[in-house]
């Protein structure tokens, strides 16, 4: 076994062992619990623009694209375009290096790579904002509802021809919401990627943390996807990035697609 495989069996042990320790994961819930009422996740911007994301999360869905080597990403939920940027980045960097690999030159303006993102209310500001950023030419928005039979189409015929497809949603957080997206969005994603559903969290959050809001304990995003995965067995839940990231708001959200 060489240095670099000692080193990866080395970090394995390092996850089963948090995958195991039910006292940190307990901790963890707690510190997001805590540190929710500060609203720690709107803190955080990439490249200029607020995402509204925990920085583990970043990080370990930097990790899926690294894997999975995605040309179409699909977002739910733009917001301030942050994440919107943070995909189209990355998919920039996938870019890059393939032409450092290859030895072809790279128009940075030009790229077969693609982001759709997806809001039923694009505010102004932020559309302008999103629209001057230099990522902005691997960036598609479309405004309406994420699970109208018209945005659905819309994306389905977007998506055609695109050989690695990854989603990523995180918008309305109600159950009915979140499983409709599933059921409209799942199917684009390719075997060996990833469908991410954020906030799964709420779940195992304190009713009272969403006074405001239609979604709670009972009716959130992790209510969906157990919903979902009873009839979708070519997708499962990859316990080993939560147990690595262990902060994350994605708890049973990341789910990948049988090759």
């Amino acid at each position: 076994m060489n240095p670099h495989e000692l080193f990866q069996e080395e970090v394995k042990s390092n996850i089963k062992g948090l995958g195991d320790d039910q006292d940190m994961q307990a901790l963890s819930r707690v510190w997001i619990r805590e540190v929710a009422r500060h609203k720690w996740a709107y803190n955080f911007s990439w490249l200029g623009r607020p995402a509204i994301q925990f920085p583990n999360d970043a990080w370990g869905l930097q990790e899926i694209i690294w894997k999975v080597k995605p040309d179409l990403i699909i977002e739910t939920g733009i917001a301030h375009g942050g994440s919107l940027i943070f995909s189209a980045s990355m998919l920039a960097m996938l870019d890059m290096c393939e032409a450092i690999e290859s030895g072809k030159t790279l128009d940075p303006k030009n790229s077969s790579r693609k982001v759709i993102g997806i809001d039923i209310d694009i505010r102004s500001h932020n559309r302008e904002a999103i629209e001057a950023h230099p990522m902005a030419s691997r960036i598609t928005m479309l405004e309406g509802s994420s699970i109208s039979d018209d945005i659905v189409a819309q994306v389905h015929t977007l998506a055609e021809g695109y050989k690695s497809v990854l989603v990523c949603l995180d918008s309305n957080h109600t159950h009915d919401h979140v499983l409709a997206e599933l059921k409209a969005y799942a199917s684009l994603v390719t075997p060996g990627s990833y469908c991410v559903v954020y906030d799964t969290l709420i779940e195992d959050m304190p009713a009272d943390m969403f006074p405001d809001r239609p979604w709670g304990p009972g009716n959130s995003p992790k209510t969906a996807v157990m919903e979902f995965l009873k009839n979708n067995k070519e997708f499962f839940v990859d316990k080993h990035i939560q147990h690595k990231l262990q902060i994350t708001v994605a708890v049973d959200g990341f789910l990948c697609r049988s090759k």
